[in-house]
């Protein structure tokens, strides 16, 4: 079976920030890929495409790299396993309403973008269970392991979850004579993450140029509910990245700003994680 995650370590821990993209797995098993009734491109349309490699400098940095191996469409990792869909999955007995599960996205999403249907009929439920123990466990395992690993050493632990949102999604935030938010900072809203974690995303972001958003439209799902307990230096803070800046969406491929915007994440990650001096060759990968 392919594994559910890789995980990159730093030569050296020099941080409590542990760097995470959920979302951005892209490996599809045949036999789901064949299940579905949409096409390959139209079926990645919920995937974070190439935030791993917008994110895959953290370790030179000195923090460990938590990837997703499996797509969004196939398994959320930011959802509770608990958030079963019985709209799409056949044998729910224990039904949890929440907004996600109605909208199609719950664990096992029933949509991808644009409410369109991944599945002609249902899923057994055994193959539900499948795919969060072999999957959504190993990956929170982990990432459980990594947050505890981290708080001990440094007595404070800090996931950065790492995400892309559809530039179609800012639409409610356009206001006419003001540019968009290109990044949305979600920490529930102050309840995930201590604020000048916050505060030194949003400057270095903001220094680089960009509109910066906090909790709007994104507040942060299953991941910064979960690993955000500042109460026992566990923080968590959701970070989404419009796609168009360094995609694009339709052919799902990076575009002529992608290293620019490499550039910025790396530099974003240096002043949060405190390694400013590293230098990067960006310019020659």
């Amino acid at each position: 079976m392919h594994p559910p995650f890789r995980l990159i370590q730093p030569d050296e821990a020099v941080t409590p920030v542990i760097v995470a993209s959920p979302h951005s797995g892209r490996h599809y098993p045949k036999a789901f890929v064949q299940a579905s009734m949409l096409d390959q491109r139209t079926i990645r349309s919920s995937e974070d495409a190439f935030m791993d490699d917008l994110v895959c400098e953290a370790p030179r940095l000195g923090a460990p790299l938590l990837l997703a191996e499996y797509p969004r469409a196939y398994l959320d990792l930011n959802r509770s396993r608990d958030e079963l869909d019985p709209a799409v999955i056949d044998g729910v007995t224990r039904v949890v309403t929440t907004p996600r599960i109605n909208s199609g996205l719950g664990v096992i999403p029933r949509v991808v973008a644009n409410g369109r249907a991944i599945y002609r009929g249902k899923l057994r439920l055994a193959e539900a269970e499948m795919r969060l123990n072999t999957i959504w466990q190993p990956y929170h395992d982990c990432l459980d392991g990594l947050m505890r690993t981290t708080h001990a050493q440094f007595g404070e632990a800090v996931v950065l979850d790492f995400h892309s949102m559809p530039h179609e999604a800012l639409d409610s935030l356009a206001r006419p004579g003001h540019r968009r938010p290109e990044v949305v900072l979600g920490d529930r809203f102050g309840a995930s993450a201590r604020a000048d974690i916050v505060d030194a995303l949003e400057a270095g972001f903001f220094d680089a140029g960009l509109v910066v958003s906090r909790n709007a439209p994104f507040a942060g799902a299953y991941v910064a509910q979960r690993y955000g307990r500042p109460s026992r230096n566990w923080h968590a803070v959701q970070i989404e990245i419009d796609r168009s800046l360094y995609m694009n969406e339709q052919m799902i491929r990076p575009n002529g700003n992608f290293d620019a915007v490499k550039q910025i994440v790396t530099e974003v990650l240096s002043r949060v994680i405190g390694n400013e001096g590293v230098s990067l060759p960006l310019a020659a990968e």
